[in-house]
């Protein structure tokens, strides 16, 4: 059995509902495949944090910021491992994708936050949920888009040298779809692949894994089947501040991000708390047992937000995360760290906040370059144990500043687009809070609109 379209999108995540709707507006006929039996895949349940710069919300409580200092704070934090032209798509899309979003009816917190690779709080706050239900609503009620779910794509169709179309499974049924425009692959990562994990990294082993139930690499597969190329994969890190023992899909906890320290069994820092998180989570793997502490007391507790998954140190609190005491001894007591070496740390730590100089890891600022170091003082103090978590794989296929796929040569696989997860060469050798689920969004929507302005039918 064959049926035929003009888009085919793979993956209904944010990625491809930014795809098939903008694919549609320009005026395509778009198939959206999903593997799962509900739509979202990990967008649905990511921090939901958005990295924009520019915007009124920023405006209006007095952050200035601009594509070009977001432009350089990507770059930074990737550390010039990124490519350049795709840094310059996100940043030239990003600010018209927030109104887009503002106009479909996203809501957004009220103010924006600061977190890993931020020089000015960008991190644009939403439900993750609640916006998937606003892009599933509209694509629904675009006539143009046509929602499957329960649907796997095997393979790639390729006549001519050209993408055509899908292989897919749909109840037990293998059937062919015929793009008459292309394929855009918005099939996410591999966190649930243990195979490419183990061939990938296996220095991550000790990570947590969440995702996507459905993230197994799929798209990855397809087109590398196809010649297409790969790259970043060996920047694949796993995200700081997981509770050990949490299994629940809540993000990370960076208190870091407010002042916390980390400290390792041992009751010593090891790091420049500033870093990026994926830093943070491979330097705390790194680290001799399980688990390593970020340690904070009542001025840093009070600063986070619960409206902001990351900084919502107030329901781990309800939830027993959160270890609590009166004194640093009654403290190392409770997490079993070495009284004499914690006080030390923290003291020597508080001396390097009032000299203005951390003489041991170097840290300036709260979170990349943003903020003030504060002191670990004021009772109680509060410790949360911690681990890194592979929320993604933030590497994937080579692709153009259009979102055509690129083979190993260079050279571009025709009738091939992707965004998302799957694409690489945006984030580099770390990670800006905010630019997976930006990417996804940004991307999705450069896709699209390249596949349907393609106007190369078969």
């Amino acid at each position: 059995m064959t049926i035929a379209t003009d888009i085919v999108v793979i993956g209904a995540g944010a990625a491809g509902f930014a795809a098939a709707l903008t694919a549609a507006d320009t005026g395509a006929e778009v198939l959206l495949l999903e593997k799962a039996a509900e739509p979202g895949g990990s967008s649905r349940i990511c921090g939901g944090l958005l990295a924009f710069a520019g915007t009124d919300l920023q405006r209006s409580h007095g952050i200035q910021d601009s594509s070009d200092l977001l432009f350089q704070d990507l770059s930074d934090v990737g550390r010039g491992e990124n490519d350049p032209a795709l840094v310059r798509t996100y940043t030239d899309n990003q600010l018209a994708t927030y109104h887009w979003l503002c106009q479909l009816g996203v809501q957004f917190g009220p103010r924006p936050d600061a977190s890993s690779g931020q020089s000015v709080p960008r991190c644009h706050v939403i439900d993750p949920d609640a916006m998937i239900q606003v892009l599933l609503r509209h694509a629904r009620a675009n006539s143009r888009i046509n929602i499957q779910t329960n649907v796997a794509a095997s393979r790639l169709l390729r006549e001519s040298g050209r993408v055509i179309g899908a292989r897919i499974v749909q109840a037990g049924e293998t059937m062919d779809v015929v793009a008459r425009r292309g394929v855009v692959l918005t099939t996410g990562g591999f966190t649930r692949n243990d195979e490419l994990i183990r061939t990938f990294v296996p220095k991550q082993a000790k990570a947590w894994v969440s995702g996507g139930e459905a993230n197994t690499g799929d798209g990855l597969l397809m087109a590398w089947q196809l010649g297409a190329g790969v790259r970043d994969v060996a920047y694949i890190q796993g995200t700081y501040g997981k509770h050990p023992t949490n299994h629940s899909t809540r993000h990370s906890l960076l208190a870091v991000y407010k002042g916390a320290i980390a400290v390792n069994p041992a009751g010593r820092r090891f790091v420049d708390e500033s870093l990026s998180y994926k830093l943070l989570g491979t330097a705390s793997l790194e680290q001799d047992g399980d688990y390593t502490w970020q340690i904070f007391d009542q001025p840093i507790y009070d600063a986070h937000e619960e409206e902001v998954s990351i900084f919502d140190v107030r329901h781990r609190h309800r939830d027993g995360m959160l270890i609590e005491a009166r004194t640093l001894d009654e403290l190392a007591a409770k997490t079993g760290l070495d009284p004499s070496a914690l006080k030390d740390t923290v003291a020597r730590y508080n001396g390097f906040v009032r000299a203005g100089h951390d003489a041991d890891f170097g840290r300036r600022h709260l979170v990349h370059n943003h903020g003030t170091l504060q002191a670990i003082a004021t009772p109680p103090f509060y410790a949360h144990a911690s681990t890194a978590a592979l929320y993604g794989t933030y590497c994937g296929v080579t692709v153009t500043p259009t979102m055509q796929v690129l083979d190993v040569f260079g050279e571009s696989i025709k009738g091939l687009w992707a965004a998302g997860e799957v694409v690489a060469g945006l984030h580099g050798a770390a990670y800006m809070t905010g630019s997976a689920l930006g990417k996804a969004l940004i991307f999705g929507r450069v896709a699209g609109r390249a596949a349907a302005e393609s106007h190369v039918e078969i």
